[in-house]
């Protein structure tokens, strides 16, 4: 080959040479990450899809879980992917790995602080899910390193390094795994909608459970609640005494994140008894809907 002499032959030759083989790598890189974000997809759908043709309520556990790792290996392999296109760049544009050991020791120094943050998110972000402390659809509580107010909402994507969840205001919220300090699963397994009832300290109390029992019965025998209920609601009795008040407590347990739907109904129907008794419910009748237990 005719060794160029001009800059515009040396260009074209560069060009044709390794400007080419450059090209052609992250063309290759850009089409794999397609296809391995295509093939993520159509693992999560067909897992979405045995939900939502079925006849479950809730998404299982175990699907849960499924949704969140194919997650996690499709983040992971796009990553290697371009983790070895770049060498493979730099291979070709003549920078050998070798002569920028010295460099990246340098800069490596420089951004110790920022990698600790990243190995802390990875190492946080595995625990998640070999754990399965929350998965794909779980309604969350999590607490922030700094910040003064939890987080709370859907989980919609879990990865090594961060958390995304989308709040009741249709908020996305993005998480650093490893400034997690506190995760509260309001959807595991099983959930408990607790509802207490204000009714002026003159009322008699007896009277009160009793109606309070028969919307418990009521409301088990309810074909659109039962499908929602693991067993029929139960009276706790008094839960706190005030001056002009009392509190009695109704908790029902539920499927994974329908204790909020039970709890807004049983409070309709608490409502509606008490008043047809003609016992008056103090204006901040509210439902504690965040306390879950796990079997």
């Amino acid at each position: 080959m005719a060794i160029p002499f001009t800059p515009v032959e040396r260009a074209l030759d560069w060009a044709a040479d390794t400007g080419l083989a450059v090209a052609l790598t992250v063309l290759t890189a850009v089409l794999v990450v397609r296809f391995v974000n295509w093939g993520g997809g159509r693992i999560t759908d067909r897992i979405d899809a045995n939900y939502r043709l079925g006849d479950a309520l809730v998404r299982s556990e175990a699907s849960k879980h499924r949704h969140s790792v194919a997650q996690v290996i499709t983040w992971v392999v796009i990553t290697i992917v371009w983790i070895i296109a770049i060498v493979q760049i730099l291979d070709r544009l003549g920078l050998p790995i070798g002569s920028l050991v010295a460099p990246a020791t340098v800069l490596g120094a420089a951004l110790g602080f920022g990698a600790q943050r990243v190995v802390q998110d990875i190492l946080a972000g595995f625990f998640i899910i070999t754990e399965r402390q929350y998965g794909f659809g779980d309604t969350v509580r999590i607490a922030i390193t700094g910040a003064g107010d939890d987080a709370e909402g859907v989980i919609e994507d879990v990865t090594l390094r961060v958390t995304r969840m989308r709040n009741s205001d249709g908020e996305v919220i993005t998480v650093p795994n490893g400034q997690i300090v506190k995760a509260v699963n309001l959807s595991k397994d099983w959930a408990r909608a607790v509802v207490d009832v204000p009714v002026p300290a003159t009322a008699d109390i007896n009277r009160v459970n009793e109606v309070l029992h028969q919307v418990g019965v009521a409301a088990f025998s309810d074909r659109s609640l039962k499908k929602l209920l693991l067993d029929e609601p139960t009276v706790m009795g008094v839960e706190s005494l005030g001056v002009d008040e009392v509190s009695v407590r109704v908790v029902a347990r539920t499927l994974p994140g329908k204790q909020f739907q039970v709890g807004r109904a049983l409070r309709v129907r608490v409502a509606a008894a008490l008043r047809r008794q003609g016992i008056t419910v103090t204006p901040d009748l509210a439902t504690d809907q965040g306390e879950e237990r796990a079997e």
